[in-house]
């Protein structure tokens, strides 16, 4: 669930993918330091998404916008999150 202000992080991932678990860790972690909403799509199940991200998972995006490809940089994620939490609030 979102709560105001808060940014919307979206992680593209598939099934047995290393990298991608990784970043989900990174991803949770974080989530008890900063507030965002979180979600999970898995490119396999989706044709239109397996072309778009086929060799790029994981992808995360940050309101709609891609941030981080293969890996997450959590001091520049905390950064972008804490901005957008700061514009809209």
């Amino acid at each position: 669930m979102s709560q105001p202000g808060s940014a919307e992080v979206v992680l593209y991932t598939r099934p047995g993918c290393h990298l991608c678990e990784v970043v989900k860790a990174q991803l949770e972690r974080l989530r008890e330091a900063v507030v965002f909403s979180y979600r999970e799509v898995n490119i396999d199940a989706e044709p239109a998404l397996r072309d778009e991200f086929n060799d790029q998972v994981p992808v995360v995006f940050i309101n709609g916008r891609k941030a981080f490809k293969y890996r997450l940089d959590e001091k520049a994620f905390l950064k972008r999150i804490r901005s957008t939490a700061r514009r809209n609030a």
